[in-house]
């Protein structure tokens, strides 16, 4: 299982905190992860991450990008967390929502070119936990979403030619985790966020019908206690006694940073000692770090 953990959204994406994790447990996880969200604007920003990405690559490791996306039906930005907003919007041409849309793809496929450049391969995970009801994109009519969803696909991979992709779907454990799958041409790999102490089908649910979609599984998000305010006191190897007991197909997790992250808690040396687990070090020689396409070109302006 390749160890994982989330750095932070926008300008605050750097090494810090893998450093603090290989402080504590002698180990660097194999696949970090940043998010192109500039939060206190309500807008997106590449350069933080990418740099953090770039040089996690170049040092041998994974690298996984998220977006917290603005509403595009909003011409300020913000939005995240809006109610109401109906996706099909943005499909409809001639509209500003639509231009804005647009707009905010251009932003992110600027950003994952940049990574192309650079040889970095992408595990890119858009539109996370659309199952649930608190990100605007979520809770929507799942034949809309799955439409979006092949919209963005096919607009970073034929129009803006991004092949350094591997596309993550990624909904909250619950109900509804297969309902937005938008099929295997469009998915390389699946998993679940899950906030919970719990690592076992009861407070973990949704994983059978995500395993059924037949592609690689991960916790895409982990987290102990919940959502909301942990006491950074969670003994990790509950989270691998669950995994090997009840989720043993896992190949991956991330876990999210702050007291969430594995170097705010208990245990973590032993879970990163694990025979289970694959961090940096144990990536195939050559795997990271390698050149970039010859046919690379410079990030578009």
């Amino acid at each position: 299982m390749i160890s994982g953990q989330f750095t932070d959204f926008g300008n605050g994406a750097s090494l810090r905190l893998l450093g603090a994790v290989h402080d504590q447990t002698g180990q660097w996880p194999a696949l970090m992860g940043v998010d192109y969200a500039d939060l206190p604007h309500g807008s997106l920003t590449t350069k933080a991450p990418n740099q953090a990405a770039i040089e996690y690559w170049k040092q041998g490791g994974l690298v996984t990008v998220s977006a917290h996306l603005y509403n595009p039906a909003n011409p300020q930005g913000g939005g995240l967390r809006d109610k109401g907003m109906d996706l099909a919007t943005l499909l409809e041409t001639n509209t500003e929502t639509h231009a804005r849309w647009l707009h905010e793809m251009d932003q992110l496929a600027d950003g994952l070119q940049e990574l192309r450049t650079a040889g970095v391969v992408v595990l890119w995970r858009p539109f996370h936990e659309m199952n649930g009801g608190w990100f605007w994109w979520g809770a929507q009519d799942p034949e809309t979403f799955i439409k979006v969803w092949r919209h963005m696909f096919d607009y970073f991979t034929t129009t803006q030619k991004l092949d350094n992709l591997l596309w993550v779907y990624s909904p909250n454990h619950g109900e509804k985790t297969a309902a937005y799958f938008a099929g295997d041409r469009y998915v390389d790999l699946v998993g679940l966020d899950a906030y919970t102490d719990n690592v076992d089908p009861q407070h973990i649910k949704g994983f059978a019908e995500v395993a059924r979609l037949g592609k690689p599984f991960g916790f895409t998000e982990f987290g102990p206690h919940g959502a909301h305010d942990p006491p950074g006191d969670y003994d990790y190897l509950r989270f691998l006694e669950g995994v090997k007991k009840d989720f043993p197909q896992t190949v991956f997790f991330m876990s999210w940073n702050w007291k969430w992250s594995l170097a705010r808690n208990n245990h973590t040396r032993e879970l990163l000692a694990d025979a289970w687990l694959v961090n940096r070090a144990d990536l195939p020689s050559g795997l990271c770090g390698s050149s970039p396409p010859a046919d690379s070109v410079p990030p578009r302006k």
